[in-house]
């Protein structure tokens, strides 16, 4: 198990390659530099924490099962949890979300998604058992007088860094509390417009995350209205088609039915009003020739529904 010295060095190891990847994969989307981070110097604790995490929950485990597998699943589960809470944090104490999952496959909550877990797994069993290994013979390379002044040097730089970018995070909180906007995107043009207004590190932050989002009550609330409004719009159109294809259905009646209904109802009305002892000779004969016919087009009703059964036999 590496002392506590050179786990903060692993960290701040971590956190700084974290970074470089980061600036890397921003560099050619965007085709500029982008400093990430929360932070305003090279580091990205994110990483560093993840990566720590693995090595101690790895290394307890070194005892019982020290497989790759197992580093895997290790890493896969913590960094998971982690990138979640962070960004959870993150979002309630300053009300953006700074990253966004939500248009990938098998996210939860948009706060994390299945191909980064993944990578995430890959990147603990580097860590583990290539990275690890390398770093801390470096380390080791080094006296323990030296490793403690490099570990509070960098300690130092740190606690630095984190005091001026929690006052760049407590400008945007206000910023965007205090925004009249009920869109993410008219609070963010004018966040930038107040970061850029500021000093160095307030306009390194507004760059830092191009794709932020942030949320305010009234955007929430503006967001909520549209879901609503969605959902009664969807019910009415339920409702309207359902009318559409009952109209359609009786629309579409075969004429054929629409005849036999008709003499159905006819014969019922003629036995209702007709009478044979006060009919004359010319009602009873009509009443005779209808009987006749209606006999007929029952026996062809009868050959009819006759046919399809013996047509199943057959088959």
């Amino acid at each position: 198990m590496p002392s506590l010295v050179q786990l903060i060095l692993l960290f701040f190891a971590y956190s700084i390659v974290g970074w470089i990847i980061e600036v890397t994969g921003k560099y050619f989307q965007y085709h500029r530099f982008i400093n990430r981070g929360f932070f305003t110097g090279p580091w990205l604790p994110i990483y560093g924490s993840g990566c720590v995490l693995i090595t101690l929950a790895v290394e307890s485990l070194a005892g019982v099962e020290y497989g790759i597998g197992t580093t895997f699943a290790i890493s896969f589960v913590l960094c998971g949890v982690l990138e979640y809470m962070v960004s959870f944090v993150m979002e309630k104490r300053f009300h953006a979300r700074w990253w966004d999952y939500s248009q990938k496959p098998m996210n939860l909550h948009g706060r994390i998604w299945i191909g980064n877990l993944i990578l995430f797994g890959l990147g603990g069993v580097l860590v583990v058992h290539l990275a690890n290994p390398v770093l801390l013979k470096l380390f080791g390379m080094i006296s323990v007088l030296g490793q403690e002044i490099l570990a509070g040097g960098l300690a130092v730089l740190f606690v630095a860094d984190y005091i001026i970018s929690h006052f760049v995070l407590k400008l945007v909180k206000r910023s965007v509390e205090s925004s009249e906007a009920d869109n993410t995107e008219e609070i963010s043009r004018e966040v930038r417009m107040i970061l850029r207004d500021r000093s160095v590190f307030a306009r390194r932050f507004a760059d830092a995350y191009p794709e932020v989002i942030y949320r305010t009550e009234r955007v929430k609330a503006r967001v909520d209205q549209i879901r609503a409004e969605s959902e009664r719009i969807r019910r009415e159109a339920e409702v309207r088609v359902s009318e559409l294809n009952q109209q359609l259905a009786a629309n579409l009646e075969p004429t054929l039915s629409v005849k036999n209904t008709i003499l159905e109802k006819q014969g019922e009305l003629i036995d209702l009003i007709y009478e044979e002892q006060n009919a004359t000779e010319k009602a009873r004969a009509l009443k005779a020739e209808i009987d006749e016919k209606n006999a007929l087009l029952k026996k062809r009703r009868e050959r009819l529904n006759v046919l399809p059964s013996l047509t199943e036999r057959e088959t």
